[in-house]
């Protein structure tokens, strides 16, 4: 007998929510943008259960469901706000010492978040240490697209900390 969709979301949710919230902040910049992205992302997961076949494993499908809902949402996101001054919400960021994250973590996530959308995944899925498969098997590439993206990203965020 399958378990109820409520007893499912929950037990994700328990096991789970660090990763949305990472996902989350990797998407959006300020705690109302963060609030909103989060609900939709919990939304889509619970809209998910009955698709989940467990052909890969529940961590799996729910960086996959949040990842292309992050990106998603992005994309809505960014005609909604054209002309955004990437500079003013960086500093924003930094002044919120509600925070008191340490200033390299700041940084890091603001470079991710200026990432095109796939490698901003990549960023965190590299983060947790998936293996390139797994992040094939996540994102839909194949792994050595995978390897090229995260090279090109270690690239970019090395010139970005040469230049700091």
């Amino acid at each position: 007998m399958p378990k109820k969709p409520e007893k499912i979301f929950r037990k994700w949710m328990d096991r789970h929510q660090a990763l949305v919230f990472k996902v989350v902040r990797a998407y959006a910049r300020n705690r109302e943008d963060q609030e909103d992205l989060f609900q939709e992302i919990v939304t889509q997961l619970w809209t998910s259960i009955p698709k989940f076949r467990a052909e890969s494993s529940e961590t799996t499908w729910i960086y996959r469901v949040a990842l292309f809902r992050a990106m998603s949402w992005t994309r809505k996101e960014k005609r909604r706000r054209e002309g955004w001054n990437l500079l003013r919400d960086a500093e924003l960021i930094i002044r919120d010492e509600s925070r008191n994250e340490d200033s390299r973590l700041i940084w890091l996530y603001e470079k991710i978040h200026q990432l095109p959308e796939v490698e901003r995944s990549l960023s965190l899925l590299l983060l947790d240490g998936y293996s390139y498969k797994e992040m094939a098997n996540i994102l839909g590439l194949s792994e050595s697209n995978i390897g090229v993206k995260i090279n090109r990203i270690k690239k970019t965020l090395t010139q970005h900390a040469e230049n700091r």
